[in-house]
């Protein structure tokens, strides 16, 4: 008994530090172990297979076994949550050469709240130390899909009475009408098309958007699609539904073929609604276009587009980096030529904005959308 106490210990230890270990993974923890013995490198590999699931959870499991289990024996203490890692952005930081006792503490304050710090940074202005901090906040990151009612209703207990589903209850309880069978509208996943801009000026963020966009597109990839723009358009959400995000990262990098290069946004935003929108894709979604707004080409061909497609969006958000900026001013063509067919027009250019970006996609997704708004 002491022994199984401290197996359902260990595996409530790897809830609390987030992993998703249900009473079925447990019993089946459980029954493996019986099979295997107590052996700690058995009883490792029996953990492993049955408790995690997801490869991310490997990391966490490895550190709560070596705290639990520690030597031979089993600890009769529930492990506690794992310790955030240590802040490199603190640890890069300039040390205060005449800092005394009261200096000292300074590091920590910083180290406490640099994640906040760096997630309203600007996405430019980052090192290499904190891009590589930003890419490890971006891989945490899970946006939940937008939705939209379904025809189909499900069984609820809040829902509006169902006549059939009581009716049918009344026939097999000999007429009586024991129980009142209750129901409500389902809901599926909207569609959300995520265009981005890969031109020169847009470079300094195109690495951290296409980031987001494979969390976007790993946490749903039935209902994402994710297209580059610059000189021409290319579809990159086949590459970037693979798990690793630097494979992912690499692949679409191989598929697109003007990085950094011109901007068309009339022209390719053509392409896309010619070959893929108007076929279905753009069909009541919500579309995200991340730019700038330097169109190269002729702006009245992008104010047509942009009209083209409002009318077959749910919603279009225009994310512009430059507008977080203190005294932005929407005057380039593009963006003066768009701004009548955007429902919202918001900051581009840091993590928190590219939440704020997800917010607006899941509100405008299930509400009325009304005319275009300019966002901090």
């Amino acid at each position: 008994m002491h022994t199984v106490t401290g197996l359902v210990g260990f595996a409530r230890a790897l809830r609390h530090s987030g992993m998703a270990c249900g009473p079925t993974r447990v019993q089946a923890f459980l029954a493996a172990v019986e099979e295997v013995g107590l052996d700690r490198d058995a009883l490792y590999w029996a953990g492993r297979l049955t408790l995690c699931s997801d490869p991310d959870d490997v990391p966490r499991y490895d550190a709560a076994f070596t705290a639990w289990f520690g030597g031979d024996g089993v600890s009769a203490e529930p492990v506690g949550r794992p310790q955030p890692r240590p802040s490199q952005i603190a640890a890069l930081a300039p040390a205060d050469a005449g800092a005394g006792a009261e200096g000292e503490d300074r590091p920590l304050a910083a180290a406490a709240s640099d994640a906040e710090v760096l997630r309203r940074r600007d996405l430019s202005e980052l090192g290499v130390a904190e891009r590589e901090h930003l890419r490890r906040l971006l891989a945490v990151l899970r946006p939940d899909p937008p939705s939209r009612p379904a025809l189909r209703r499900r069984p609820n207990q809040r829902g509006t009475l169902s006549s059939r589903a009581t009716l049918r209850e009344m026939l097999r309880s000999g007429g009586e009408p024991v129980r009142l069978r209750r129901q409500r509208r389902s809901h599926r996943p909207r569609r959300v098309v995520l265009l981005v801009d890969v031109s020169g000026s847009m470079s300094p963020y195109a690495d951290a958007l296409l980031r987001f966009a494979h969390v976007v597109v790993r946490r749903s990839p039935a209902s994402t699609e994710v297209f580059t723009l610059g000189t021409r358009l290319t579809r990159v959400s086949r590459q970037l539904r693979q798990r690793d995000p630097e494979a992912a990262l690499l692949a679409a990098s191989h598929a697109v073929p003007d990085f950094s290069g011109g901007t068309r946004l009339g022209e390719t935003l053509r392409v896309f609604l010619d070959r893929w929108g108007q076929r279905g894709i753009a069909r009541g979604s919500v579309v995200v276009l991340f730019s700038d707004g330097w169109e190269r080409g002729d702006a009245t061909e992008l104010a047509d587009q942009m009209r083209r497609l409002r009318r077959l969006a749910r919603a279009v958000i225009w994310a512009n980096p430059h507008a977080g900026h203190d005294g932005y001013q929407p005057v380039q063509s593009g963006i003066v030529a768009a701004m009548p067919h955007v429902d919202r027009m918001v900051a581009g250019h840091s993590l928190r904005s590219l939440e704020d970006v997800w917010s607006w996609v899941r509100r405008l997704s299930r509400r009325g959308v009304g005319g275009a708004k300019c966002e901090d």
